[in-house]
């Protein structure tokens, strides 16, 4: 273990090939297993499980890999992070997050900064988060999703279909809106709010393909600003196919792409 003015309780268990940053706080009964490594300031509370093993059948225990949690993180109890399943990589949880108790982030899962999880969230193994996405209590990710930046998923909310940035979604796989309560806190201007409900009407409130009616808009819209092409430059990406806006399942939009 490599440690610099890390703070350690009592009965934590932290194996060799651990790394914790300045000012790390690991709480009682706290697991970090090898090949963890922790950014500063990240604070651990008691249960914990950091570095398990993948619950994956066909792993190989003896695969090198490991878990990298960013600067400023808060990790609440019983949380666990699996390490990733191919040698030499990790599973990444970002800069100044927040994982309430009982979350489970899988193996090869990347979650950006900024990102809050909710009391008991699931992400299965290769899910992607976006920075500053909020995912509420009991919300379950399938595997090999993607989210984009600041969505926010609403509390029980099943995921397996890819969800666009700056979203909101509920229930299995609905888009019902824009977080414009999280673009506002982000600071975004009125100029780019603007543009992302032009480009959201674009996308689902036309029938046809989501990919296609994406391009068309970004192709439409040389001068948008950067926030509109990344949530149109997204609909380009993903193997899983897109969620659909609630409105749209009415005028028989086309979610696949």
């Amino acid at each position: 273990m490599k440690t610099d003015s890390a703070q350690i309780h009592p009965a934590a268990i932290i194996e060799d090939g651990v790394t914790l940053g300045a000012g790390c706080v690991i709480h009682a009964g706290a697991v970090l297993r090898r090949g963890t490594r922790l950014g500063d300031r990240v604070t651990v509370h008691a249960h914990a499980v950091l570095g398990g093993e993948p619950q994956d059948l066909r792993f190989d225990p003896a695969t090198v890999s490991g878990v990298r949690v960013g600067a400023g993180t808060t990790v609440r109890e019983h949380v666990t992070i699996n390490r990733a399943t191919k040698a030499g990589a990790d599973t990444v949880v970002g800069d100044n997050c927040f994982l309430m108790a009982a979350c489970h982030v899988g193996h090869d899962c990347v979650v950006g900064n900024h990102v809050v999880m909710a009391n008991a969230a699931l992400l299965a193994g290769h899910v992607q988060l976006g920075d500053h996405v909020f995912v509420g209590g009991a919300a379950a990710f399938h595997q090999f999703v993607q989210v984009g930046e600041s969505v926010m998923v609403g509390g029980l909310t099943v995921v397996s279909l890819d969800l666009p940035p700056f979203v909101l979604a509920a229930e299995r796989n609905q888009v019902i809106g824009l977080n414009l309560v999280g673009l506002k806190r982000r600071g975004f201007s009125r100029e780019v709010i603007r543009g992302l409900k032009a480009a959201f009407h674009a996308v689902y409130f036309n029938p046809g393909n989501l990919r296609e009616l994406a391009a068309r808009a970004l192709a439409s819209d040389a001068g948008a600003p950067p926030e509109v092409r990344r949530f149109l430059e997204f609909f380009a990406g993903g193997k899983r196919g897109f969620a659909r806006a609630r409105r749209a399942q009415t005028e028989g939009a086309d979610d696949a792409g």
